[in-house]
């Protein structure tokens, strides 16, 4: 098994270091999303899970219900952009995934 079972073996212990650093980073991340001029505000959790949500009392309508179950769902959609946008991509030199047969 040689010299290049050896490497793919560290490189693998490596690609384990660097993805659990990231999933680390990534439980740590939070953004907040509005919609309606900051009617609603939403905040999501690394993992997407919210954390928070805000309603401002001005934009609670019992005759409007449909138009605040809209901004919910706008600012939750801004929030989970600004997750997909803040989320680290693979660092430079990082091993190339295929060759350990992943396939991201």
């Amino acid at each position: 098994m040689g010299t290049g079972f050896s490497k793919r073996k560290k490189q693998a212990k490596l690609l384990q270091q660097q993805l659990s650093q990231m999933q680390n980073q990534m439980k740590e991340t939070e953004v907040t999303g509005t919609a309606g001029n900051g009617l609603v505000t939403i905040t999501l959790s690394g993992d997407n899970s919210m954390k928070d949500i805000k309603i401002k009392p001005e934009c609670v309508d019992p005759e409007d219900v449909e138009g605040l179950q809209d901004l919910i769902k706008a600012a939750y959609e801004d929030a989970l952009s600004k997750m997909q946008q803040d989320t680290p991509s693979l660092p430079p030199g990082f091993p190339d995934l295929k060759s350990f047969g992943l396939n991201f």
